[in-house]
């Protein structure tokens, strides 16, 4: 029978979906995954790839990666063009950027620290025969630090200078750096709530994290409020036609940036198309205002297309990963993805231990940020603070600011040996060298004091 519309599209989404409500499912009666609070996209995109791997489920990869690019790119679009400051939220002051300048410094250390173990991993399995794509070890800070959606934008692009399966090595970094996350994430904030470094004692986590739901009778969040008529448009649809108004605009910017530039820098770009989404949202927003029309835009709905495109991104990831890919440089992403995350366990617990105030809470907050993503390290929070009674939670979202300049240099980078021709050594040298700048910073604001434990 012919069909007369072309359904693979909706079709992955739906797989997607049925994924994602098995996960919901699993998380919410099997005690392992509510031990270790696994998300459920985490679970459902695990569940996807093994029924992909043993050709239960026949679906094309290519597809999830197109699906986790474009979920990655609506994500920042959604980012910059969420309200900075919602009404009731508490207005910025000197002590405020306290936190999160340690945060985003930290982040400037544990980036470099783990490209600085991804290239000297690739030197050394040079030297003893095994040579890897120069850009290899540099899959270590865009799969833990940065996430899933970086690591497949440059993946993509280094598959254009002749990185084979670029993107699934990549995807696979971040997939792991979720595992330490989550598995040494929540014994890390068990141990700092039995050591007493919580700021509200040690308390029960609430039964909602456990289960990942919220049960019957319980008071819920509210999501957003209306700022359209529904009788004229509905206010989500009206939220995702902006999105879609910047991501049409970005796509016309890096097309003609892509026409403009060098051939190999216009291959490059296109990996940055969330940057300039987020961007372009931003300045969106900024219009708005000046038209005295940015009250259309609600926070609450905002987050919430913002979460939907990353909890859809991370199933997507995680079944886009060819494991036949995965299993041919077992050795080397095993080797790598190893000590970044010991490595970067031992660096965060050893600045953590030195702050003045809040060291436990910004301490698992910044961790589950540089193995996973910011929704990681919010998680790993709420069981040290479940009611966000501390300021850590809003701090966050001024640390993401702050470490955009930090963000952007490294993302250049990692990109030097095939945009520069930098030897693995040099770009490992000058990755290097920030971190040292970035340990440098602190001690010079006084973030780093006496330790505590």
């Amino acid at each position: 029978m012919q069909v007369p519309f072309p359904f693979d599209s909706l079709l992955i989404f739906g797989w997607m979906s049925i994924m994602l409500l098995i996960g919901v499912a699993l998380r919410a009666k099997v005690p392992l995954l509510q031990k270790f609070l696994f998300p459920s996209c985490l679970i459902g995109g695990f569940l996807g790839l093994i029924l992909m791997s043993l050709d239960l489920v026949s679906l094309n990869v290519k597809d999830f990666e197109t699906f986790a690019f474009h979920f990655f790119n609506i994500s920042f679009i959604s980012v910059g063009l969420t309200p900075n400051n919602p009404s009731g939220a508490p207005k910025k002051s000197k002590g405020v950027l306290r936190g999160p300048l340690w945060m985003a410094l930290v982040e400037g250390v544990t980036l470099p620290l783990q490209a600085v173990i991804g290239g000297v991993c690739v030197i050394l399995f040079g030297l003893v025969g095994l040579d890897l794509f120069p850009t290899f070890g540099f899959f270590a800070p865009l799969g833990f630090t940065e996430g899933p959606g970086q690591a497949l934008s440059i993946g993509k692009v280094w598959e254009g200078f002749g990185f084979s399966h670029a993107a699934t090595i990549g995807l696979t970094f971040a997939a792991i750096g979720f595992f330490f996350a989550f598995f040494v994430g929540v014994p890390l904030v068990n141990w700092g709530i039995r050591k007493g470094l919580a700021k509200h004692g040690d308390r029960d986590i609430p039964k909602d994290v456990i289960l990942g739901i919220v049960p019957r009778g319980q008071a819920k969040e509210s999501a957003g409020e209306l700022t359209m008529h529904s009788g004229n448009v509905d206010t989500l649809a009206f939220h995702a036609a902006l999105i879609g108004l910047v991501y049409v605009l970005t796509y016309g910017v890096v097309m003609a940036l892509g026409k403009i530039l060098p051939a190999d820098a216009g291959k490059i770009i296109w990996g940055f198309f969330f940057f300039f989404g987020m961007g372009i949202g931003l300045m969106v927003k900024w219009i708005m205002g000046l038209l005295g029309i940015d009250h259309l835009i609600d926070s609450g709905v905002q987050r919430r297309i913002t979460g939907w495109a990353v909890d859809y991104l991370i199933i997507a990831t995680v079944m886009a990963i060819q494991v036949v890919v995965v299993w041919q440089y077992i050795l080397p992403i095993s080797i790598i993805s190893i000590l970044c995350g010991i490595f970067t366990t031992v660096a965060v617990v050893f600045l953590g231990n030195r702050l003045d105030d809040y060291n436990l809470e910004r301490t698992v907050a910044i961790f589950g940020t540089c193995t996973g993503t910011v929704s990681s390290g919010l998680l790993l929070l709420r069981i040290v603070d479940p009611e966000f009674k501390t300021p850590v939670a809003m701090e966050i979202g001024v640390m993401n600011v702050i470490v955009v300049p930090i963000i952007v240099g490294c993302m250049v980078l990692v990109n030097a040996p095939v945009w520069w021709n930098w030897s693995v050594a040099l770009t490992s040298a000058v990755f290097l060298g920030l971190g040292l700048v970035c340990v440098g910073l602190i001690r010079i604001f006084k973030l780093w004091g006496a330790k505590k434990v």
